[in-house]
């Protein structure tokens, strides 16, 4: 089979387009043929073996795993002998090992049936983001009908889906973005959208139930400014103020400023739930979700895709049609979401 395969770390200059072997499921896995997959920040910080701790899980001088790749979307190929909830032929999305690949491997337990009325390149785009989301909003956050919710950086991966989650619980919505993004992310049914070249939302007079800070760029204090007193914030990442240690500067700060306040501080590591894969199916099915894709690409070019991951601020996912040989749903018509996709 094709897989894209890194042997060291480096730019998206290392990846390699190559054939390799393909896996075979172990008792509790699926072998998934492989339709599409989508890129997450960590696919990057994977490739770029950084920051260096990194390297102690990932691999140390060089990868453990050389083809990246965990959300994914495709068609069951085999099961292993304890898998009963699956068979060959299903349409599945969720999160695996190595899915920039023609084939790859998954837990049963970290898949579900795909929405019926999306594509495989947009189901790709689900898992990672759309669970950070959902666990931000309705796990940590508690966020209620009524409430009014803040979410920094609107247009991104994880934003699109905060954006129509939070709407769906019955929040009120405002949405923060670059200028280039403000009818996308008002599209997708935030109610306010801040135009973040023309408008300083923390100076403003509103305040806010619930924050997720996606962009990272304010400080801890400018969002505790616009935080009602008992309000919370979720900061998703951080960004990488010390090489070293990436994020966990701003996060232990952000631990002392709020401890001795009413206001709350919502720290997690998304965790993969395969009841929060049908919960976010549901709402897709419903009408109410509706992945975003900034561009496609095909897996030959996963270096582009990973260049314009590089690169910073995709509007909604970048995504690698995989295997077009995979027979799957049509996707939407243009009067649907997938009209906000940017190619």
């Amino acid at each position: 089979m094709k897989a894209i395969v890194y042997t060291h770390y480096g730019s998206p200059d290392v990846l390699q387009f190559k054939e390799v072997e393909k896996p075979t499921p172990k008792d509790n896995e699926v072998l998934i043929h492989v339709a599409a997959t989508a890129l997450n920040a960590g696919d990057w910080h994977l490739l770029r073996g950084d920051p260096p701790p990194l390297r102690l899980f990932s691999g140390f001088p060089r990868p453990k795993h050389q083809v990246l790749g965990a959300d994914v979307a495709g068609q069951v190929e085999a099961v292993g002998r304890n898998v009963k909830q699956f068979q060959p032929g299903d349409e599945v999305f969720g999160w695996c090992n190595g899915s920039f690949a023609d084939f790859a491997v998954a837990a049963a337990d970290a898949l579900a049936l795909k929405p019926a009325n999306i594509s495989f390149e947009q189901a790709a785009a689900v898992p990672l983001s759309g669970s950070v989301a959902l666990q931000a909003l309705r796990d940590h956050g508690n966020v209620q009908a009524g409430q009014k919710v803040l979410i920094n950086g609107a247009s991104g991966g994880i934003g699109t889906f905060a954006v129509q989650i939070a709407k769906s619980l019955g929040a009120e919505v405002t949405g923060v973005c670059r200028t280039a993004n403000v009818d996308l992310v008002r599209s997708i049914g935030a109610d306010h959208v801040i135009d973040s070249a023309r408008e300083d939302f923390a100076q403003s007079a509103e305040r806010y139930d619930f924050i997720l800070d996606n962009a990272t760029n304010r400080s801890l204090s400018d969002l505790r400014r616009v935080l009602t007193p008992t309000g919370m914030l979720v900061p998703n990442g951080g960004g990488f103020d010390n090489r070293w240690f990436a994020s966990a500067g701003r996060l232990m700060r952000a631990t002392v400023s709020f401890r001795f306040s009413g206001q709350r501080l919502g720290r997690f590591l998304v965790a993969q739930k395969r009841e929060d894969l049908v919960a976010l199916k549901e709402l897709i099915e419903a009408g109410s979700l509706t992945p975003v894709i900034d561009r496609t690409y095909q897996l030959s070019d996963s270096a582009a895709a990973m260049g314009r991951m590089g690169g910073g601020h995709p509007s909604g996912k970048i995504v690698i049609s995989v295997c077009a040989g995979v027979v799957g749903t049509p996707s939407p018509p243009a009067s649907a979401a997938s009209s906000w996709s940017m190619t």
